[in-house]
């Protein structure tokens, strides 16, 4: 078995391997040296292309080995398991998207819950050493006291989606009491970056400039009262959980879970306008959004904060690339991939996750 640079033990297993945080794990690991499996059912959320580069550019390295099977489908995972014995398993697998589980919300059960459970007792199973997995600061639901803590009460999500990654956090709890599976949980803060998802809203913005179209900005316009997000770049995300999973969780219910996110949250108006700047830079011209204002819409919060403090305790490091980096950095991204492939389909825009 080949050991692992960064758990020292063996293999890494990620669910969601052709996803936007699944791509930039998997490349970050291979780097170090890591022998990777990755694990995705390649859905049609969003456009199916991206995914399948983030998959040539993964499949280039000797040490990355790709199984495509859905997280719901229990004895196609156990397979898997079996068959690569991986000693750490991030599960990043899931269906994303706030607004979207109040058109489909089975998809989310089926994936956020089935899915998981398969996932947890196939670690049980085969005696996985760590478990990682995605939750979401969404979770936070519309909790006024901010900065987040992780010892805030979660009792009422505003969506679906969020109530099923608390219910993954409940799950992963119960098996580490009931069986002792070490498990991490990852409260996101609207991650974005570098081939990131469609249908977040820098992504989606930056689409439709180039259609020609608006963009639509859930706050009625209103400066005052202006909705906040706290932005978090992709390879301080990546950083985060590289540094965690080394780290077993103790005790005799060995799980954790830490927000990941970068303390300085923006408003709304800022990260378009920033957005902007970053796209006028990249193009060298300058770029003004068309703007339709609309109330806010079912599911959203006003506004997402992260304490990263238990993190930063823990592993020395909190997330800390500026919004202007970050934006700059997607974009000079953006304007290359799409050179090259092509414009993509218009999506739906979110402003959290």
């Amino acid at each position: 078995m080949t050991v692992s640079p960064v758990t020292g033990g063996g293999s890494v297993l990620i669910t969601g391997a052709a996803g936007f945080i699944g791509f930039h794990l998997a490349q970050r690991l291979l780097a170090l040296g890591d022998e990777v499996i990755g694990l995705d059912n390649l859905n049609s959320y969003y456009d199916v292309a991206l995914k399948h580069e983030r998959l040539r550019l993964l499949k280039t390295h000797t040490r990355f080995s790709f199984v495509q099977c859905d997280i719901t489908d229990r004895e196609g995972v156990q397979r898997i398991f079996e068959a690569h014995r991986p000693a750490t398993v991030v599960n990043l697998a899931a269906q994303a998207g706030v607004r979207y589980s109040l058109e489909n919300p089975a998809a989310y059960i089926q994936s956020n819950i089935v899915g998981f459970a398969n996932i947890l007792e196939t670690c049980r199973k085969l005696e996985v050493e760590h478990l990682l997995y995605a939750s979401s600061s969404s979770v936070y639901g519309g909790n006024t006291k901010v900065p987040f803590e992780e010892t805030d009460p979660v009792d009422h999500p505003v969506s679906l989606y969020a109530a099923t990654k608390r219910s993954n956090e409940l799950m992963a709890d119960t098996y580490a009491h009931l069986y002792g599976l070490p498990s991490t949980g990852l409260r996101f803060f609207t991650v974005y970056g570098p081939y990131g998802r469609p249908d977040m809203a820098y992504f989606a913005f930056a689409t439709r400039y180039f259609a020609g179209k608006a963009i639509h900005v859930f706050n009625d316009g209103d400066a005052e009262n202006d909705l906040s997000r706290d932005f978090t770049y992709v390879d301080d995300v990546i950083e985060s959980i590289v540094r965690l999973m080394p780290i077993l969780p103790r005790g005799p219910r060995p799980h954790e879970i830490f927000n990941i996110g970068g303390s300085t949250p923006a408003k709304l108006s800022v990260f378009v306008s920033t957005l902007e700047d970053a796209l006028s830079a990249s193009l060298g011209r300058e770029v003004e959004f068309k703007k339709v204002y609309e109330g806010m819409k079912p599911g959203d919060v006003r506004a997402t904060y992260a304490n990263a403090n238990r993190l930063e305790s823990l592993i020395g490091y909190k997330p800390q690339t500026t919004l202007r980096v970050g934006l700059q950095a997607f974009t000079n991204w953006y304007v290359h991939y799409r050179e090259v492939h092509g414009a993509e389909s218009d999506p739906n825009e979110v402003t959290s996750g």
